[in-house]
């Protein structure tokens, strides 16, 4: 279980997330929802310790997050931020070997390699694993650095817009890919969506957060409705149910 408890991150006189207390329980997809400058991408940097709270605490199943050695929280927890670029020369192999790296320190082993080529596999990128990164289409990139988080072998993924430069294909593939991890491998995934539909068909739970702060918490039965989601939004929603799954239309 996630615990997070009074987390909050200003800038200066700027509070980007205020005052966030939520339980994220084991297992299944989360997915966070909301506008743009809702505070999402820094609740989850400041959950994986990526940026310093402000105030607050995250637990993760006992672990305090702002006190934990480095390597033991890399060992429970993964995170893929939205701006994934590296100054390297790297082929898809090579990048998704970084993940083993809190359990190698840089000497892989054959079981290394064996979590390296089942994430290839999981991915659908083993006729790519020998090409470099700069010679791949955005949505290839995306799905080798998604790779390298699984290959990390964590419970706990946390991914900010994971489907950024996916195709609507591609998109589905990366939820359902995703889906199986959770209902497969026992992962607890954490995500920050755009796209309503994609967090109402495959999440579990939903967080909707606006000014940086929690707005709506509970299923998708209970947050894709159209009075919730044109608050959240500000613009006017409907939502139709097709085929057991609740679908938001927005127009202008």
């Amino acid at each position: 279980m996630i615990e997070i408890s009074e987390l909050s991150k200003r800038y200066g006189q700027t509070v980007v997330v205020d005052g966030v207390s939520l339980r994220i329980p084991a297992g299944g997809i989360t997915a966070i929802i909301g506008p743009n400058g809702a505070g999402k991408s820094t609740l989850l940097s400041m959950v994986s310790r990526l940026l310093p709270m402000s105030q607050g605490t995250v637990v993760v199943d006992g672990l305090d997050v702002s006190r934990a050695d480095s390597k033991l929280l890399a060992r429970r927890l993964a995170i893929l931020r939205q701006d994934n670029h590296l100054p390297l020369r790297l082929t898809v192999r090579e990048l998704v070997a970084f993940g083993r790296f809190p359990y190698t320190g840089g000497r892989p082993t054959v079981e290394d390699a064996r979590h390296v080529e089942q994430a290839l596999r999981y991915m659908q990128l083993e006729p790519l694993a020998g090409r470099f990164l700069d010679e791949l289409s955005g949505g290839q990139r995306q799905r080798a650095f998604v790779a390298m988080v699984l290959c990390q072998d964590t419970d706990y993924v946390l991914l900010d817009e994971p489907l950024n430069n996916l195709d609507m294909r591609h998109a589905v593939g990366m939820m359902r890919t995703l889906r199986r991890a959770a209902d497969e491998l026992g992962k607890t995934v954490v995500l920050v969506l755009h796209d309503i539909n994609f967090a109402s068909c495959y999440a579990d739970a939903i967080i909707a957060m606006r000014d940086g702060k929690v707005a709506h918490h509970g299923t998708p039965a209970e947050l894709i409705r159209p009075q919730v989601l044109s608050e959240l939004y500000q613009i006017p929603m409907t939502v139709h149910e097709i085929d057991g799954r609740r679908i938001c239309v927005y127009y202008g």
